[in-house]
């Protein structure tokens, strides 16, 4: 499997070996003698993308913006980290972020505390802060540009309140970060790839994420530029199976009832047998590549369930 790979139209798919290999994307658009990273995978990443760049022959002061679709650790991680590689930079990133990516004491504290110091380090490595010079807040339906090319930002909660996606209508494509979920090109059902949700703890909102949804296909996508996992083709044919697994992950939680640790673990074990049966997966699948993302939406539908019923 290659660490990069040009999509066509200026963009390239870069895997950011976040855990593994083909578990979390980031993307160079470059056009016109700029370029845009749009998310930053951790700093561990940096190395793939320069190689990248290297092979572009792409010089450091050609790279203009850096783009995290939220602060998630596994798409913003790296933004310290490819800022200092990149001076010319400058960080584009949801208002709510930007305090954690200027100071990212409380991030690194927050995930620290959820993953132990040896496993955060492990995964994450070092987080430097970005001088808040060189970092811009997006608002929703804010525009900047490579050349002629523009990218609109809209805001997209339901995953996360401090996420928006990117809107490339020169690819008539979109980056959706985690808006879109995810979907692993080697997992198909029925001779196509499937869409799982991601409900990762704290924010998930099932109706916001469901208008979010709406909103980037009222802008009519012929592919979607995954985090998880690179590109999505013909999104309007996955965007009904996609919104009625959010559906279904929702009814398991509340017939669930997660509030204790038991309700967790419970709802983690239905959640693996639910997906087992829609996609007709292995036990391997299960407890082997999809066990990480299983958990992680437990935790997050738990905490959501939680909070509707505190």
């Amino acid at each position: 499997m290659a660490d990069h790979q040009a999509l066509g139209q200026g963009i390239y798919h870069i895997d950011t070996h976040y855990i593994s290999r083909g578990v979390a994307s980031f993307y160079a658009v470059v056009h016109q003698d700029q370029v845009a990273i749009i998310e930053t995978g951790t700093s561990f990443s940096l190395p793939y993308l320069q190689a990248l760049l290297n092979e572009l022959g792409i010089a450091r002061d050609q790279v203009q913006y850096v783009v995290p679709t939220h602060v998630h650790l596994d798409h913003a991680g790296g933004a310290g980290a490819i800022m200092q590689a990149f001076p010319n930079a400058q960080l584009i990133v949801h208002p709510s972020g930007a305090k954690h990516m200027i100071d990212p004491t409380q991030l690194v504290a927050a995930s620290k505390q959820v993953y132990g110091a040896e496993t955060f380090e492990r995964l994450y490595g070092e987080i430097p802060p970005i001088d808040a010079s060189r970092v811009t807040s997006a608002e929703h339906d804010s525009r900047f540009h490579l050349g002629d090319r523009e990218l609109l930002i809209v805001h997209t909660p339901g995953h996360a309140y401090h996420h928006f996606c990117v809107v490339d209508p020169y690819s008539s494509g979109i980056f959706t970060g985690d808006t879109f979920g995810l979907s692993y090109p080697n997992l198909q059902y029925q001779g196509q790839r499937f869409v799982i949700p991601t409900t990762t703890p704290t924010h998930f909102n099932p109706r916001a994420l469901l208008d979010s949804i709406d909103l980037l296909m009222s802008f009519e996508p012929r592919q979607m530029y995954l985090t998880h996992f690179n590109k999505l083709e013909d999104p309007a044919a996955h965007v009904d199976q996609y919104k009625g697994m959010i559906d279904k992950f929702v009814e398991l939680t509340r017939q669930v009832q997660p509030v204790e640790d038991a309700g967790l673990e419970a709802l983690i074990q239905r959640m693996g047998d639910l997906l087992q049966q829609e996609f007709a997966l292995d036990d391997a699948t299960i407890d082997g590549q999809l066990a990480n993302d299983i958990q992680l939406n437990s935790q997050g539908l738990a905490y959501w369930y939680r909070k509707q019923h505190g």
